[in-house]
């Protein structure tokens, strides 16, 4: 007789597992095999060869097992990891106290420098920087202080930046935002390319040394939003972005450097 097939052996196998397990031992009833049944089967399946044993000596020799993902672990080494985990948490108390002292020292130490390494520049290069750009910051502006003057017939020609303003007495001009001043900040524009009356022009080459513009620092704001659409046709490629420039809103209060009119009497 030829040895039976894989296939077969397992559909026999399957046979055999629900003819010797009942269906108290397939619900996890702790019950032992039935030996009369277990010799029986033995004596019957003789004939077809020790590979069908492969299959049944687990069900015959080995013990029965719960279905269950938790290895059974002796007592000592319960205790063991009983004891590795109380460690392990007081290490976490201990690991966890460190950090916050350390947060602590940090939230104490750490806090003053960083609030002056902002800019990362010293108060040299600061002033540098904005005569550069085209002013200067004098200082906040005081509630004594009454720096608005009426209306007077001159004009000036300003460069902050990369932009030139014409501006008079009492004008209010938006500029790029500008660094290193707050609201309320007196500055003055050292870059004065022009200046004029009625009664004569001063043109600079390219600036006046002498001439100097008198602003106050109103408010830091946020121009208009501006839409970016690219696209490329046939490529599904469309991208839309938004901005909106930073501003610093400048009130003119003095143009020195010409000769200003005298207002004459009008008469009665």
């Amino acid at each position: 007789m030829a040895a039976p097939s894989r296939r077969c052996l397992a559909v026999l196998t399957r046979h055999c597992r629900s003819l010797l397990l009942p269906s108290q031992l397939l619900e996890g009833a702790s019950t032992s095999y039935r030996p009369s049944a277990l010799s029986t089967f033995s004596e019957s399946s003789a004939h077809l060869g020790p590979r069908l044993f492969r299959h049944i000596d687990p069900l015959v020799s080995g013990s029965l097992h719960h279905f269950s993902s938790r290895t059974t672990v002796s007592s000592g080494e319960e205790e063991d990891e009983d004891d590795d985990d109380e460690g392990f948490g007081e290490d976490e108390e201990e690991g966890s106290g460190g950090e916050e002292s350390d947060g602590d020292e940090d939230d104490g130490v750490v806090s003053g420098p960083r609030r002056s390494v902002v800019s990362g520049k010293s108060d040299e290069e600061k002033v540098s920087e904005a005569a550069a750009i085209g002013y200067q910051v004098i200082g906040p502006l005081e509630s004594s202080e009454r720096p608005f003057k009426p209306w007077e017939p001159v004009f000036a020609v300003v460069q902050i930046g990369s932009h030139q303003f014409k501006v008079c007495n009492g004008d209010s001009i938006f500029t790029e935002r500008l660094k290193f001043c707050e609201v309320n900040d007196k500055l003055i524009l050292n870059k004065v390319l022009m200046l004029g009356s009625k009664a004569q022009t001063i043109i600079g080459r390219p600036i006046l040394p002498e001439a100097a513009v008198h602003a106050v620092v109103e408010e830091h704001a946020l121009d208009a939003k501006v839409i970016i659409f690219k696209k490329k046709r046939r490529k599904n490629y469309r991208r839309t972005k938004g901005h909106r420039q930073e501003l610093t809103k400048l009130r003119i209060t003095d143009i020195q450097g010409i000769d200003k009119p005298t207002r004459s009497a009008i008469p009665a």
